[in-house]
């Protein structure tokens, strides 16, 4: 018959995690703790790194390299007269954490599911989703009022001198917080989708013809 005086499993589990220890002093507690902190922490760091490269977000997946990866190379975010570029993350991938952390979580498990589906496996599948998709990451920047926009574009530093009138006025819009990056710029670094028309009603006939 059991003990019915014995501390259950869990009990004792957390009277041995918090006991001190007989084996190792706490300095060596502490060093232990700190190591796998560090490592943890330089994991973490590399693997958003090589994650949030344009390579890996280019090539990683089939469908990126065919239709979506040469789009953003020949944009003026992939190659331009300065030579600097802005990368797929920093575009699509918040800048903060935690918000990086679960964005590319979701996003992983999301586009993984998709491409062993063959959601966009083709050129016609990739266009008849085009909108679609356009407007899911447009909806996701007018939401943050185009945050990652604004880490490297401010107002503050824009030479209106050498913009146009209609630049200077949205321009104006955009430093009084009546308007966000991605209304205007939508096809910057991807080719601009076109809207599908709408479907048109089924014309009625006369039942007598």
């Amino acid at each position: 018959m059991a003990d019915s005086g014995r501390p259950g499993v869990i009990r004792r589990f957390f009277t041995w995690l918090f006991s001190p220890s007989a084996r190792w002093s706490v300095f060596a507690l502490l060093l232990v703790g700190l190591i796998i902190g560090f490592v943890a922490t330089a994991g973490t760091q590399v693997a958003m790194a090589v994650t949030g490269s344009n390579e890996f977000c280019g090539t990683a997946c089939h469908s990126h390299t065919q239709f979506i990866y040469p789009e953003y190379k020949a944009s003026v975010h992939g190659k331009n007269r300065t030579g600097v570029q802005a990368g797929c993350s920093d575009c699509h991938v918040p800048h903060t954490y935690p918000a990086k952390l679960i964005y590319k979580a979701q996003a992983g498990i999301r586009d993984a599911i998709a491409e062993a589906r063959g959601t966009i496996s083709t050129q016609a599948k990739f266009d008849a989703r085009r909108w679609e998709l356009a407007n899911h990451v447009w909806d996701e920047m007018k939401a943050d009022n185009s945050a990652n926009c604004r880490t490297c574009h401010t107002p503050e530093a824009m030479d209106a001198a050498k913009q146009n009138e209609d630049a200077v006025k949205q321009h104006k819009k955009f430093s009084s917080g009546k308007a966000t990056c991605i209304e205007c710029h939508t096809g910057v670094a991807h080719q601009e989708p076109v809207e599908p028309e709408e479907p048109k009603a089924p014309v009625k006939t006369s039942s007598l013809q």
